[in-house]
């Protein structure tokens, strides 16, 4: 997941659009500090993508700056509107900057992606332009990355690092081996970084679900690795949306980013009954954010993240068609990826590329215990020696209270944030910016 250095001085929109088709589309503001456009991927498919020079920048001839991908989850969250606006990105949503922008480390390219997410789109709605798998998402991204890069030589220069949240981090190693097999083949100039990625015994020991809770967690966990195994992924992925509803009932509607919380205690959960549709999933993702800065900073729709994105943001950018709403589509974009969702991926650690790995302690939808039972069933050569390895404890500047640990070895790297939930950066952002400045090894202020 890693960072490249983007010098996009663009002075006027290239190619227009009608209809609501584009071709390739840049634009950028006047200091050439952003740069922002549409990539058609795919014939009738638009990506939209978002790049942010760092204003603190170090130039170190043997030490480029980085550029950070950032992917987010879903499939079908918008990385250009949740990691840029609630994460990681230089402005929040009352668009005021943010002291703990991973900018300060690296550039930054937010993608809406897959298509369908955010901002992209495909002419006409049709739907089976939306990608099936998390190789045609890498596929598309890959594409993005040859029209950025291949013409730039300031980008193409500088270390990529691909950093993913959630589901981001399945397409995040498909993207990796994409991209090692594009720069092999002379088809894509860039000098690639690294990757960054980010239930039922686990809210069992925090006191979630007593045993009964956990015999009927178990018993439909036990059915989705039949399905995994037998190759039926689309009903693997069902079955894991019963388990979700199965275990809201059960601990009294656990917050699935963070246990220590209800999902009545915010308004970003959408599930106030037994019934937990699909379609709800990313709404109950993205509004996460929202719904913890609404608790604590503003009681009216001041800093609200879709009129944001639907309103002052789509007038800046200028680009977006006009009929486009931002995240309309994202639920569709879900559905399409069904057969994906629940396919395992383990194949980037044997390129020899560094991997990392974080994970907040309080996450429960992407647990550390689940994680870590990943980890010590990938088939790598130094898994082993991994695994004896002793954890290093991380700090926040000069607090010397412990927030995490972190260990490594060979090219795997694993983070282990404390009082984290689902959303690294925005519970622990001091120990993330850390982490992001250890991995990009980016130069010092």
């Amino acid at each position: 997941m890693k960072t490249t250095v983007v010098y996009l001085v663009i002075l006027c929109l290239i190619v227009s659009c009608t209809n609501g088709e584009t071709k390739h589309v840049r634009k950028s503001n006047s200091d050439g500090s952003e740069a922002w456009g549409y990539v058609e991927v795919r014939p009738k498919a638009h990506m939209f993508w978002w790049h942010y020079k760092s204003p603190y920048r170090v130039e170190n001839p043997s030490k480029p700056w980085p550029i950070i991908l950032w992917l987010q989850g879903g499939p079908g969250a918008s990385g250009v509107g949740i990691g840029n606006f609630q994460e990681v990105g230089p402005l929040d949503t009352f668009l005021k900057p943010r002291n703990s922008t991973w900018l300060k480390k690296a550039d930054l390219l937010f993608v809406d992606s897959p298509v369908g997410a955010g901002y992209s789109f495909v002419e006409g709605n049709q739907k089976d332009l939306y990608v099936k798998s998390d190789e045609e998402a890498a596929q598309d991204l890959t594409k993005l990355l040859q029209q950025l890069f291949n013409k730039n030589q300031t980008l193409n220069q500088s270390p990529l690092f691909i950093v993913a949240e959630s589901y981001g981090g399945k397409i995040a190693v498909k993207l990796g081996l994409s991209v090692i097999d594009a720069v092999q083949s002379g088809k894509l100039k860039l000098h690639l970084g690294d990757f960054v990625f980010s239930w039922g015994p686990l809210l069992k020991h925090v006191s979630r679900l007593d045993d009964n809770g956990l015999d009927s967690s178990n018993s439909l966990a036990k059915k989705i690795k039949t399905q995994i195994k037998n190759g039926e992924y689309v009903g693997a992925t069902q079955t894991w949306m019963d388990l979700e509803n199965l275990i809201s009932s059960k601990s009294n509607f656990v917050d699935f980013y963070n246990f220590l919380l209800d999902t009545g205690m915010d308004p970003v959960s959408l599930t106030t009954s037994l019934k937990i549709k699909k379609e709800e999933k990313i709404k109950k993702y993205s509004r996460y954010l929202n719904d913890m800065r609404s608790l604590s900073d503003v009681e009216d729709v001041e800093g609200d993240l879709d009129k944001l994105m639907n309103g002052v943001i789509k007038k800046k950018l200028k680009i977006i068609p006009n009929d486009l709403i931002w995240g309309n589509n994202s639920d569709d974009v879900f559905t399409a990826m069904e057969a994906a969702f629940m396919k395992p991926v383990d194949e980037l650690l044997a390129t020899g590329v560094d991997v990392t790995i974080y994970n907040g302690q309080l996450d429960v939808i992407c647990s550390t215990s689940g994680t870590e039972a990943w980890v010590h069933k990938l088939r790598w050569e130094g898994l082993e020696e991994f695994k004896k390895m002793e954890r290093e404890p991380l700090f926040c500047e000069s607090d010397r209270t412990t927030r995490g640990f972190t260990k490594s070895y060979k090219n795997l790297h694993f983070y282990w944030i404390l009082g984290a939930g689902h959303f690294v950066p925005v519970d622990e952002p001091c120990v993330a910016l850390k982490m992001v400045g250890e991995i990009t090894k980016s130069p010092q202020l």
